[in-house]
């Protein structure tokens, strides 16, 4: 009986949901006038926990880049302003995307479209398999064997790296079949021997698998595993530089009972969805955000409460909210050789490149990997195991051993210095791909 109350509890909830929505819809304005460089778009419906968030969502998976905004959700209403450009800092004037904006955060909003990208159709015909675990040497080189042993086949993965975590969201299908993976029998085997790998011999921080069929947000996933994983928790022998981290701050406005969180960061696109999102994860409401990322560094400030009305109560969690966003920031920032790679795609791809990489000691902090109409289209960041930039010796063995490519290294040669063979090994999560048309090799550092 209880179980039936609660069910319709839920039931009335949702209902009375839809009626508030319906009697107080929400409504999108896009002024292309009212700024000199850059698309205003406004944004005003009734405020719930994480609007804030599916609205920054939205304009991140297009790839807009957020040079301010202005938030503001007192009394249940809730009223975004985004000054928003596209990747060439152009306002916003295709029409599509325009009216993809005015549909996914208006009358029509669900805010589900926003789980893929603009102009690509969803669907869950794969499996989704979610991995956290220690970074180690060759720890992706073992996961894709594992999965080409499987005939598993990977049509889009992203993966992070951070502070010796690593997490990742693939997408695979069964390749004998082209779909996902339905054999109960064989999610067990993938689920266990992936468990393995990631386990490997730490046996002080834990390793997870997760086998499913549904369609998530990638990269909100990530920030959910790395967090849960607590990656923001730093070693006690921890030296790295403190100009090297975002300036965070923390403090209690007593008179109007907020919680001000500052954050001062170097610039980078989708750097408010990964502050707004860990906040939102931590349970904290924004009541009130001034963003600024016009130049160089972005300045955001947030007014803030946990959900359950108060502002921060202690010092130990004012320095764990300041971890986890000084985490967040960092774990997309990657420093290295920037490797951008369009093929064909087939089985094993992955696991065949890792291998090439990883006998070229080269260490991947970060990928992103997409497989559209038989081609494979992936971005990967890569430095010497010894944390040192590749050298012109690593460069020349990984283009034979990758045949007929096309490579080029973007920077000065002098990057490019030669790094001792004996060199420590440090953390490697693999590296990704083999390509026989087209490879083209990037020294960059990389914020996007």
């Amino acid at each position: 009986m209880r179980e039936v109350n609660m069910s319709f509890s839920n039931d009335m909830d949702d209902e009375y949901e839809k009626l508030f929505k319906r009697l107080n819809p929400p409504r999108v304005v896009i002024d292309n006038e009212a700024c000199k460089n850059a698309t205003v778009i406004r944004v005003d419906s009734a405020n719930k926990h994480g609007k804030l968030l599916e609205v920054v969502q939205v304009l991140t998976d297009l790839n807009l880049i957020i040079t301010k905004a202005y938030v503001s959700s007192d009394g249940g209403w809730f009223m975004d302003v985004f000054n928003v450009t596209d990747q060439d800092g152009n306002k916003v004037t295709d029409e599509a995307i325009l009216d993809y904006i005015t549909k996914s955060l208006g009358t029509e909003s669900c805010f589900t479209s926003s789980m893929g990208s603009f102009g690509v159709k969803q669907s869950v015909d794969h499996t989704a398999i979610e991995l956290t675990g220690s970074d180690r040497p060759g720890l992706l080189s073992e996961v894709c064997a594992v999965l080409a042993h499987l005939k598993c086949n990977v049509l889009n993965a992203e993966v992070w790296t951070h502070n010796m975590r690593a997490a990742a969201v693939m997408q695979v299908t069964d390749d004998e079949t082209g779909s996902a993976i339905t054999d109960p029998e064989k999610l067990s085997r993938i689920k266990e021997l992936l468990c393995n790998v990631l386990k490997g011999s730490n046996k002080y921080r834990g390793a997870r698998t997760v086998v499913s069929h549904g369609v998530t947000h990638t990269e909100r996933r990530l920030h959910q595993m790395m967090f849960a994983d607590r990656d923001y928790e730093r070693a006690n022998n921890d030296v790295l530089d403190e100009k090297q981290r975002p300036n965070v701050s923390v403090v209690n406005w007593y008179e109007k009972d907020y919680s001000v969180i500052t954050i001062r960061s170097k610039d980078r696109p989708k750097l408010l969805f990964d502050t707004v999102c860990t906040l939102t994860d931590m349970e904290y409401v924004v009541f009130h955000a001034n963003i600024d990322a016009e130049g160089p560094e972005a300045h955001q400030e947030y007014y803030i409460k946990h959900v359950d009305g108060s502002p921060v109560k202690s010092e130990a969690e004012r320095q764990r909210i300041i971890q986890c966003l000084e985490a967040a920031i960092e774990r997309r920032v990657s420093e290295g050789l920037k490797l951008e790679l369009c093929t064909t795609d087939r089985i094993g791809l992955l696991s065949d490149v890792t291998r090439i990489f990883r006998e070229n000691s080269l260490t991947v902090t970060r990928a992103e990997v997409t497989t559209r109409a038989g081609k494979a289209v992936n971005t990967f960041y890569v430095s010497d195991a010894s944390g040192y930039p590749v050298d012109a010796k690593t460069i020349d063995s990984i283009r034979q051993a990758t045949g007929q490519t096309i490579l080029k290294v973007k920077g000065s040669p002098e990057e490019l210095k030669p790094v001792s063979q004996e060199s420590p090994t440090r953390f490697l999560f693999g590296g990704l791909f083999k390509s026989r048309s087209f490879v083209n090799f990037g020294l960059v550092k990389s914020y996007s």
